[in-house]
């Protein structure tokens, strides 16, 4: 039960310093068009670091 929530805890840590990121660098005006902006750099970000951990390392 523990565990349950402390990951309750970490996904709601995730989703408010998203939300304030958002709110920092594009202001309550223009929240939702913000969102949708940083949805995609986060998702390429991810995306981008799973595929340098994807590609196998040459021998030396």
């Amino acid at each position: 039960m523990a565990l349950l929530r402390g990951l309750f805890w970490f996904a709601l840590f995730i989703v408010f310093t998203f939300c304030f990121v958002v709110l920092f660098e594009y202001g309550p005006r223009d929240f939702a068009n913000g969102v949708q902006k940083e949805y995609v750099r986060v998702k390429s970000f991810v995306a981008k670091q799973t595929e340098n951990l994807a590609k196998p390392k040459k021998n030396r």
